[in-house]
């Protein structure tokens, strides 16, 4: 797998590099916002599969590099990174990367963490949303077809963010089903570290917003959530 590198100290890059190559990785490394973001044109090379974010670059942060990212492309980013405050967690999991990694790490999770991802993420086009049976869901006036990860209400298209769309499609596949918060925590981001809970709040809050459903996605108190069907 290509990894992309995105990390200012040289000495830290070439240390994590060498380790990822020991495990079949080919890494490049960028040392700014702007080689990661020129890395990631199209071009000849195989894609990346993972980008490895720092948030601490000398051309811009890496939350601008990480929003810049997702309106190209839809490869799974890992920020790594020593800011630990649960409000730059949840702020960099709502601009779209796909986990957070604070250093110092152990590098054993790391590679878990990057492979997980790698899982989470399809390859190649995939089958079109007639190919495969139960792949489009419909409530109402909400359309989720599963494998172009596409969400509209009432024919209008609903960007949402990769692990809102995951949300979504996880409590939506069950509809009336009360969904736990640890169930959700760690079917939809894999992990139980702290601070998961409030992000999982700030992602309910935020497809309540999008998709101008209010009602659509209820709080069972003490519990955790469900989809309520929409009434005919």
């Amino acid at each position: 797998m290509r990894l992309l590198l995105v990390e200012d100290d040289d000495h830290v890059a070439a240390a994590l590099s060498a380790v990822l190559a020991r495990h079949g990785f080919a890494v490049t490394h960028a040392r700014n916002g702007e080689e990661a973001l020129q890395a990631l044109l199209p071009g000849d090379a195989a894609p990346f599969g993972v980008v490895l974010l720092d948030l601490g670059l000398p051309d811009q942060d890496g939350f601008e590099v990480c929003g810049r990212i997702r309106k190209r492309t839809g490869i799974p980013v890992i920020m790594v990174t020593a800011r630990a405050d649960t409000r730059s967690k949840i702020h960099g999991l709502n601009l779209g990367a796909d986990d957070y990694v604070v250093k110092p790490y152990d590098t054993g999770e790391l590679l878990a963490r990057i492979h997980a991802v790698a899982r989470r993420t399809p390859q190649g086009p995939g089958p079109g949303p007639d190919d495969v049976p139960g792949s489009t869901l419909r409530l109402g006036g909400l359309t989720i077809e599963l494998p172009t990860r596409r969400v509209s209400v009432d024919g209008l298209a609903v960007p949402l963010t990769r692990k809102e769309f995951d949300l979504l499609a996880l409590l939506a596949q069950r509809p009336g089903v009360v969904f736990r918060r640890e169930q959700i925590i760690s079917e939809v981001w894999q992990t139980s570290w702290e601070g998961t809970g409030r992000t999982l709040e700030v992602h309910i809050a935020s497809l309540r917003g999008k998709l101008r459903m209010p009602a659509l996605i209820e709080t069972v108190r003490g519990v955790g959530y469900k989809i309520v069907v929409p009434s005919a």
